[in-house]
């Protein structure tokens, strides 16, 4: 029987189908300003193919569907074989045959950096799971160059643009994804607690075979080819080692998965436990620098963190825009409402910020041979992971909230969007592990952190407020070391805005900035809700055009 009760009228469906990249004034303008517009074509290009509705579908058929552990094959073989959903493995064509996982590497041209993590940041508004993978694998090639044989055996596979999904020895497979394996389940972010163990099969060394056995309490993604693992070698400490996950004899090298992780989020990639029961693994970098060797291709998956928070936080706005430029409460569209959109306005400003940080950093890594730009990767590059990624859990619940109760049901996009949010704050080394890591920066060379304040002087100009807050953050820092440990967080949190702040005053609309530096400079009253913030001197109208024109 057909119930006739009532007509569904002023309800709207999450926005699809549209280009993600053309409709980002901001980030068409950052890649056209690092001389990247020979990149245009193809961001355009895969803005409106990762922004199809097919890929939105996708996104919500990879997370519905999770991956499934197959332990042993029907026969009692151990195959410890993760299986996915074919909308995954879509999703992973889709981005490696775009080629931004091999671009910045293969390609000399200016600019590759900020193409590259355009690319990626147009795929993780869609669907992030399938980024972490891509994004070790990215994050990798730059430490395998340097292991001369072992490249000469991989290189070719890393850089190709085709996503083999194949279960295979590596030489038999047409690419490769790696993977990382640090975390221990009693050491946590304290890498140095870990307790699995590396023995040489001879006489050892770099690139030399070894036998690992241990475990691993968070290891992504267990179906990569090989993982960068963190493994005691005698007396050198931390080592460094490329577990393969198939040995040079094509038999399984014994990586046993245990179970894979019930996530709150980030569901359509597969992390796990692991066991190591004398795996097969090379020596990567010199015996005892496993640490320092790996931290740098965290430094990199960092960066991916804060590009795939900016990317959520972008996401949420256009969704929130396209979402109460349709629905009415109390007789008008709820975009058009004063407090709505001060509420919009706030988080058009939030994504403005985190974009311009995001390629702001890429420039830097592209150009790290510079003694200036190393700083501001290594400064930085974890305070704003420590900030963009804890914004991103505020801004994108705020952003569900536009939404009404049809913001906070499954499946939706708000909803994965408000479950991925948390991860990036988790992964590559929690908050406090940022600010830490940004005190240890500035105790080791006080000078490069003068140096960057300068720069940030120099380029806001004569914005007096800006000018006031970088003068007070040089005060901040003549604390003693103990004091200043305490207030890392506010640190981080001070010079993220100030960094913010000057880039926006470089490169964006004088609007724009103006409206940044008031509400997050100049008000001491600012940050406590999104929206809790007077902008009646700003022209939100512009403000919202620009964030996703209508």
């Amino acid at each position: 029987m057909v119930m006739h009760t009532h007509e569904v009228f002023n309800q709207y469906d999450e926005l699809t189908g549209y280009n993600l990249f053309a409709t980002d004034q901001a980030l068409v303008a950052a890649v056209t300003a690092a001389d990247a517009s020979w990149a245009l074509p193809a961001l355009e290009a895969y803005g409106g193919e990762i922004g199809s509705a097919e890929s939105f579908h996708e996104a919500e058929l990879a997370n519905r569907h999770l991956p499934e552990l197959e332990v042993y094959d029907r026969r009692g073989r151990r195959i410890d074989h993760v299986e996915f959903h074919p909308a995954w493995h879509s999703l992973m064509t889709k981005l490696r045959g775009a080629g931004w996982i091999a671009l910045p590497f293969r390609d000399q041209r200016p600019g590759r950096w900020i193409a590259d993590i355009a690319g990626f940041y147009l795929h993780c508004q869609v669907e992030s799971g399938t980024s972490c993978p891509s994004t070790m694998t990215w994050a990798a090639i730059p430490l395998l160059q340097r292991e001369k044989g072992l490249w000469q055996a991989i290189g070719d596979k890393l850089y190709s643009d085709d996503h083999d999904a194949r279960d295979l020895p590596m030489h038999d497979k047409r690419s490769i994804c790696i993977g990382m394996g640090m975390t221990e389940k009693q050491g946590g972010s304290d890498v140095r607690a870990n307790t699995t163990t590396a023995r040489p099969v001879g006489a050892g060394g770099r690139g030399a075979e070894y036998l690992i056995r241990g475990h691993k309490w968070f290891f992504s993604a267990p179906m990569c080819d090989a993982h960068l693992v963190v493994a005691q070698f005698d007396d050198a400490g931390p080592s460094c080692f490329f577990v393969p996950r198939w040995r040079p004899d094509d038999s399984r090298n014994p990586v046993r998965i245990q179970r894979l992780k019930n996530k709150l989020g980030n569901c359509s990639n597969s992390s796990s436990e692991v066991e190591f029961d004398d795996a097969l693994g090379m020596l990567i970098g010199e015996p005892g620098r496993g640490i320092p060797t790996i931290i740098e291709m965290a430094n990199h998956t960092r960066l991916a963190c804060v590009m795939s928070s900016a990317a959520f936080i972008r996401q949420a706005l256009v969704q929130s825009l396209a979402y109460t430029r349709q629905r009415k409460a109390f007789g008008k569209v709820l975009a058009e409402q004063p407090l709505m959109r001060a509420v919009l306005a706030d988080l058009a400003l939030e994504s403005e910020a985190a974009l311009v940080l995001t390629m702001r950093l890429a420039a830097a890594f592209e150009r790290d041979d510079d003694p200036r730009e190393r700083v501001w990767k290594r400064i930085v590059t974890p305070a704003a992971k420590f900030w963009v990624c804890k914004r991103a859990v505020e801004l994108v619940g705020e952003a569900m909230e536009t939404f009404g109760g049809n913001g906070y049901v499954e499946p939706g996009v708000m909803a994965r969007l408000f479950r991925e949010a948390p991860v990036n704050s988790i992964w590559e080394g929690s908050g406090n592990v940022m600010c830490l890591d940004l005190i240890r920066a500035f105790a080791r060379d006080p000078d490069a952190m003068f140096d960057l304040l300068a720069d940030l002087e120099q380029a806001a100009a004569d914005d007096a407020v800006l000018r006031s807050e970088i003068d007070s953050l040089r005060g901040m820092l003549k604390l003693p070391p103990d004091q200043l440990e305490a207030v890392a967080r506010l640190l981080a949190q001070r010079l993220v805005l100030v960094v913010q702040a000057a880039l926006l005053r470089r490169s964006a609309p004088a609007p724009v900035a103006d409206a940044f530096i008031a509400s997050r400079i100049g008000a001491a009253g600012w940050g406590r809700v999104v929206g809790g913030c007077d902008l009646h001197a700003v022209d939100i109208a512009a403000l919202l055009a620009r964030a996703f024109p209508q």
